[in-house]
């Protein structure tokens, strides 16, 4: 197990060096000069002034040269400044938004989990009623409506028209901070972020409680006289939720790319919106430093996926 986790993290570690690779060509390739961001439209400067501080910023350098100077400052902990907040380290700025965005996901996670895993199994166990129809088509519609909808009709149902939940921010503004307030406005969002993950897991959850209910030592525990409710809840229900588990991490990335839209719609003060309004302003190093995190966030989730994946199930052996 110590041998695969080390060789999971060097590949992770390959990883996310290759996504930086990749995003920091990936900027260079848009149109435009990097040096428009940090220069002000409305002052006319001279060509001397432009060359000396594209020299300053580095930015008349290779590209190979410009990535390899600032993945060594990365390695450090130095992100860079924000080219907006020019006052603002990068990697201050995006750990102040991590802790808004893991509320978020981590509440959007928790009630994908109960309700996938619940709806899966309801509808494995009474399959083809019309309590599996209605999951089915559930999972259907979840599956299939983007994130960007699901947030601007949620928003507008029950924000605007219905009036239960708050429009947008994390916080009332000017209020003091109380649990009661940051949950009536955590629902919604959590919620709406939840709809595609609650849905797949529901599909995987039913169809792979299904295959394991047609097992033999399914059939003999029925047989011996066991109840049903045991029958699944000890037998069925721990080898259905491998796959599940899987699942469970590899949606770490779509939850990531949903809470982008999310937090843009309910100007919820996470990641997302940084990503956003670093894209909008055209700040490089905020793009590049949020990218970064964000990334060893996904792979790390995943290498605990893996591992846990082992742990549930001792019949896997990690060579």
């Amino acid at each position: 197990m110590l041998q695969y986790s080390l060789r999971r993290l060097i590949i992770g570690a390959g990883m996310l060096v290759a996504l930086s690779m990749l995003i920091f060509l990936l900027l260079r390739l848009t149109p435009g000069d990097p040096i428009d961001a940090y220069i002000d439209p409305n002052i006319p400067m001279a060509p001397g002034q432009l060359a000396q501080l594209r020299s300053q910023l580095g930015l008349n350098k290779p590209l190979p040269v410009q990535y390899l100077a600032w993945l060594k400052q990365a390695l450090t902990g130095n992100l860079g400044f924000s080219i907006k907040r020019q006052d603002q380290p990068v990697l201050s700025l995006v750990l102040s938004r991590i802790g808004p965005t893991v509320v978020l996901m981590g509440s959007a996670l928790i009630i994908a989990i109960v309700v996938g895993i619940v709806t899966g199994v309801v509808s494995a166990v009474r399959r083809n009623s019309a309590t599996d129809v209605s999951c089915s088509i559930f999972a259907l519609i979840g599956i299939s409506s983007p994130a960007f909808l699901s947030a601007l009709i949620g928003l507008y149902v029950f924000a605007v028209r219905l009036k239960w939940a708050p429009s947008g921010g994390m916080l009332t503004p000017g209020a003091e901070f109380s649990l009661g307030d940051l949950l009536q406005h955590l629902v919604l969002p959590a919620a709406l972020l939840s709809i595609a993950q609650a849905a797949l897991i529901m599909r995987y959850m039913r169809s792979s409680l299904l295959e394991v209910l047609n097992q033999d030592y399914v059939r003999t525990a029925r047989a011996k006289g066991v109840r049903e409710f045991w029958v699944i809840a000890k037998h069925a229900l721990r080898n259905a939720l491998l796959p599940v588990v899987t699942l469970i991490g590899s949606t770490i990335g779509l939850a990531i790319g949903g809470a982008i839209f999310i937090e843009s719609v309910f100007n919820w003060p996470g990641m997302g919106l940084l990503l956003v309004n670093a894209v909008e302003a055209r700040d490089y190093p905020v793009i590049m430093g949020a990218t970064l995190i964000i990334g060893a966030c996904v792979i790390a989730v995943n290498l605990a996926t893996d591992i846990t994946y082992a742990l549930i199930d001792p019949r896997i052996k990690v060579g």
